[in-house]
């Protein structure tokens, strides 16, 4: 039987700048949980999704991810929401979602996806003509395009409206009752029911 998922974190440290922006942290997150990170701007909530992804250096400390694949790095057991949406404004939106998703490896069905997101209409549609909120929701569609058993979200809801923050809720709800685990940084409420929290404070 699979050993399950989980993502420990022993006295990790993250350094930028030559600045020690979070020293001595420690959690863990197991199959079917989140994990809402907060606190204030220029605590490390970003910097700590980064390092997890494999984008920053760790100063100090372990990170492990428990029951995934020994021959994969954390980052590409995981889907990494950013600030930035990482489009391809000449591409069309279907061509964006078909190239994330074979540069992913999930083998996923993109036309599914957009239909989720509510973008199958505008498939054909150049990402350059999308509005803030249709270019996040471009961005989500990887996440069930491509199957990862980490999800890194990053604000997730920025720019998002109600409707979109409701169908983003229920991706997750979904990600979590598969056996997915999810650590997300946020300045807003995600309505995740029994999310465990883990507020960050700025390094001295």
């Amino acid at each position: 039987m699979a050993e399950p998922l989980s993502l420990l974190a022993k006295s990790l440290a993250c350094r930028r700048g030559g600045r020690m922006i979070f020293d001595g942290l420690s959690f863990s997150v197991a199959a079917g949980e989140a994990l809402i990170v907060t606190g204030r701007n220029g605590a490390g909530k970003s910097s700590l999704l980064r390092l997890i992804a494999g984008l920053l250096r760790i100063e100090a400390g372990a990170l492990t991810f428990q029951g995934g694949d020994p021959e994969r790095s954390i980052g590409e057991q995981a889907h990494y929401l950013g600030h930035s949406d990482a489009l391809k404004s000449a591409l069309s939106v279907e061509e964006n979602l078909a190239f994330w998703t074979a540069w992913l490896g999930g083998g996923g069905a993109p036309r599914e996806a957009l239909a989720t997101v509510g973008l199958d209409q505008l498939a054909a549609l150049p990402a350059a003509y999308l509005s803030a909120g249709q270019k996040r929701r471009l961005s989500i569609a990887r996440l069930i395009a491509a199957k990862r058993p980490l999800w890194l979200l990053d604000e997730p809801t920025s720019a998002l409206d109600t409707a979109s923050q409701a169908m983003l809720l229920d991706l997750m709800r979904s990600h979590l009752s598969g056996g997915g685990i999810i650590v997300a940084a946020t300045h807003l409420p995600l309505g995740l029911e029994g999310a465990r929290a883990l507020k960050l404070e700025r390094a001295a």
